[in-house]
């Protein structure tokens, strides 16, 4: 982005090729939806996915959407072969010593009436520093819940090539009871880009160089009515309850007994057996 101040309330743009600045009407809306001061970058510059990416020769790049009114969702993409479900619930992926570029993504999920949805789920998942994706364990994986501002932040590493593909990361966005958008985001100026049949350039993350590290965000559209969500943190005081049974479907926010233990429903599924409370984590917190 070419300045840090946000430009004149729904000023037209000087044209389709040319930097896309942040309108004070988008800026407001979000921090105002939000309830909070909208976060800045170690940099100074806003934090928000909604300016325009750029390459390392400053060439404006085709811009993440804009959470505008009638804006198009996100696009959605193949799941690929790697998908592994009942990833653990964390927002850094990384340990001490992993090898690779440390990576911040950051950003927001909105309806598509331009309101932030909070306690969408997002799972992450990609390779890591050698291009190879860990099927055993969960090494790389993780997902977390939008808070009530409808922010995210993810800690990784810039995911390391592969044969056939450019560099990418794999996330999965559901907002409470609703479809799973499935999709990839992607880094600006990478050679491979251009022979990845499926690259989409609306995909593209805005990265920047953060000291050993790079900084990055993308935010989220989804096909769905914005409006507050469960806070994940603080469930219906009467959600349903009962005993947990294989079968049955659950929803964000249910509570159940299992072996005499109380255990809070973390996201949405149809349980299964070997999916009993004390065996998947990412799908049950102990509340007791």
């Amino acid at each position: 982005m070419t300045s840090d101040a946000p430009t004149t309330p729904d000023e037209p743009g000087p044209g389709p090729d040319a930097d896309r600045g942040i309108s004070r009407k988008t800026l407001l809306r979000a921090a105002v939806a939000a309830g909070a001061a909208v976060p800045l970058l170690a940099t100074g510059g806003i934090a928000l996915a909604r300016d325009a990416a750029r390459s390392s020769t400053d060439r404006a790049l085709p811009p993440t959407p804009y959470c505008d009114d009638g804006d198009d969702p996100t696009p959605d993409q193949m799941e690929g072969p790697y998908f592994k479900p009942n990833s653990p619930l964390r927002t850094d992926l990384t340990t001490p010593g992993t090898p690779g570029t440390p990576l911040t993504v950051s950003g927001y999920v909105f309806g598509r009436n331009c309101v932030p949805l909070s306690g969408v789920l997002l799972d992450f998942w990609q390779a890591d520093n050698a291009g190879a994706y860990d099927m055993a364990g969960y090494t790389f994986r993780g997902h977390q819940f939008t808070d009530a501002g409808g922010a995210f932040t993810l800690r990784t590493i810039v995911p390391g090539l592969y044969p056939g593909r450019t560099r990418h990361i794999h996330v999965k966005a559901q907002a409470p009871g609703e479809p799973v958008l499935t999709t990839q985001l992607y880094f600006p100026g990478e050679p491979r880009n251009s022979t990845d049949a499926l690259f989409d350039p609306a995909l593209l993350m805005n990265v920047r160089d953060a000291g050993g590290g790079r900084q990055a965000t993308f935010d989220f559209v989804l096909n769905v009515d914005g409006g507050p969500g469960p806070d994940p943190t603080d469930p219906p005081t009467d959600p349903p309850g009962g005993t947990w049974s294989s079968g049955h479907s659950y929803t964000a926010g249910d509570r159940v007994t299992y072996g005499s233990r109380a255990y809070r429903c973390l996201q949405a599924h149809t349980s299964m057996t070997g999916w009993e409370p004390p065996n998947v984590p990412a799908l049950w917190l102990p509340e007791s």
